[in-house]
């Protein structure tokens, strides 16, 4: 993530700020600059840019819902910015809490599209191509005693469906520890399930099908079988040297998933640790400083082995970081070499276009 300065006063901001802090000027995300702008009201339905003057009008979710701090150019007939159109379903905001749930959903899945238009992925909203992308943020029905009223959080058909629960940090908890795992965040599930939808635009339909079948496995193999087989049987004892998380080793299809959700982890990652100026030492010595040069960019660049080099110095002062507060590891992963191998596949596909 890009760090974002005021227009209006030079103050350092948060992606999701929608007023400085400092000088109390409102704040809009315009993708078509990729930039956080201090805006001015000029009528009822513009805004200028202090900056360049450039016009833009609010996206309707930050005009009356306050769950969005993006712009449209204010020539663009849309009503919504190009993440709230990725929009089928939004909870029932009639109900308790769910607009706090919804609100922390919309903040993550912001993320996850600045990602995609930094890598100029495509990410057309589905009811504009009927190829493009969807999501449906649906909550629980209580008191059914029915499995089937039940939200499952996964992918199918362009449409990404997440359970709204899952933005409620005492529920995404308790689930993380029934299901054994160290990690498990929004953003996390958001990068993880367009892993899916980009598998049906960049692997199944392309020239990559073939190499990713040779690194992944065969994806041909039963999907609900594999599944069933890895939630009564767990994991293969020695999954840490091939996948990068347990649930990777269930199918092909869950292992670049989960790759691709952590290629996206890396890149912005390093981008925020790129705009930041920070630096890690590898090893011991000055002249063994691993930190980024100046034009270094993770979402731009061909040279994966030098992300990788970046990566991990940075993943262990995360780490060392986190346990000087008492907390446990903020990076619970291991690269071995075949997973290296696979985000580097992942890393070609995305820049091949």
């Amino acid at each position: 993530m890009k760090m974002f300065h005021c227009g209006q006063c030079a103050s350092l901001l948060y992606f999701e700020n929608s007023c400085c802090t400092s000088c109390g000027t409102s704040l809009g995300f315009a993708p078509d600059v990729m930039d956080l702008l201090a805006i001015n009201s000029k009528d009822a339905d513009t805004w200028e840019d202090v900056t360049n003057g450039n016009q833009y009008k609010l996206c309707g979710n930050y005009r009356n819902q306050g769950a969005c701090n993006w712009l449209l150019p204010v020539s663009d007939t849309h009503t919504f910015c190009i993440a709230c159109r990725l929009n089928r379903t939004i909870p029932d905001l009639s109900v308790a809490r769910n607009h706090d749930l919804w609100v922390r959903l919309e903040r993550e899945k912001r993320r996850l599209v600045y990602s995609l238009l930094r890598l100029g992925l495509p990410c057309e909203p589905r009811q504009e191509d009927q190829y493009g992308l969807a999501f449906d943020f649906l909550a629980d029905q209580p008191a059914m005693f029915d499995e089937r009223a039940k939200v499952i959080t996964g992918h199918s058909h362009g449409v990404i469906t997440l359970n709204i629960a899952e933005a409620d940090p005492v529920e995404r908890e308790r689930m993380r520890s029934q299901m054994a795992e160290p990690y498990r965040t929004v953003l996390g599930h958001f990068r993880h399930e367009s892993g899916h939808y980009y598998w049906d635009h960049l692997v199944r339909p392309g020239p990559w099908l073939g190499r990713v079948r040779e690194v992944f496995g065969d994806d041909t193999r039963d999907y609900k079988l594999a599944l069933d087989q890895h939630y009564q049987c767990g994991p293969p004892a020695n999954w840490q040297n091939s996948y990068i998380s347990a649930y990777a080793s269930s199918h092909p299809w869950e292992d670049w998933a989960e790759t691709w959700a952590h290629y996206l982890h890396m890149v912005d990652t390093l981008e925020t640790a790129w705009q930041l100026g920070l630096r890690v030492n590898a090893k011991r010595g000055s002249e063994m400083n691993s930190g980024p040069g100046e034009a270094f960019d993770p979402y731009r660049t061909d040279d994966f082995d030098g992300l990788v080099k970046l990566w991990l110095p940075l993943t262990l002062a995360l780490n060392s970081l986190n346990r000087s507060m008492g907390h446990e590891h903020a990076y619970p992963f291991v690269l071995a070499d075949p997973v290296v191998e696979k985000l580097r596949l992942v890393h070609r596909i995305v820049n091949s276009g």
